[in-house]
């Protein structure tokens, strides 16, 4: 790799840190591996959610589901898989997408398995602590973040999908 190469791609990948102005100037991959511009999110609330299978939390992909089903133009959700909290994640990604589906009929956008917190977060993670002061405090929390991708709202892992509170704030 050239050094202007190197730099180019520092720099791109600077701009989707904690630096970045929006939340529409990420690109993160999907479970399949499939690279989604966050530009296409531009205009809509955005529930982004760190997801578990093995969670005592895991039932609210269930009400994650019904969010997406029944209030879909309303807010877009996101789940970020991460193995973060007593290894309740160790899957593949193609395991999880398997375990999503199977068991909760998950058809919300997915996103490969990421760290939310410690040294090697991922740079959404680090943009979304840095707006709200917040990490997440367990699998299942949640970030609402505003149709202009730049006001982030937090919301414990104890708030459910369906609760007056989130359903409140969308």
């Amino acid at each position: 790799m050239g050094i202007s190469a190197f730099l180019s791609n520092k720099l791109s990948k600077a701009k989707q840190g904690p630096l970045a102005e929006s939340i529409y100037e990420f690109k993160v991959k999907s479970l399949e591996g499939r690279e989604i511009d966050f530009q296409q999110f531009k205009g809509n609330k955005l529930l982004i959610v760190n997801t578990a299978s093995k969670c005592g939390k895991t039932p609210q992909y269930a009400g994650l589901e019904k969010l997406h089903e029944q209030f879909g133009d309303k807010v877009t959700v996101l789940g970020f898989p991460a193995n973060n909290f007593l290894w309740q994640e160790p899957g593949t990604n193609e395991e999880i997408a398997a375990f999503c589906e199977k068991n909760y009929g998950v058809k919300f956008q997915m996103f490969e398995k990421v760290s939310v917190k410690g040294g090697d977060q991922h740079p959404l993670y680090q943009w979304l602590e840095a707006r709200t002061g917040k990490k997440p405090d367990w699998n299942f929390a949640k970030y609402l973040v505003s149709e202009d991708g730049k006001t982030v709202t937090y919301l414990s892992s104890s708030v459910a999908p369906l609760s007056e509170e989130l359903l409140q704030k969308i």
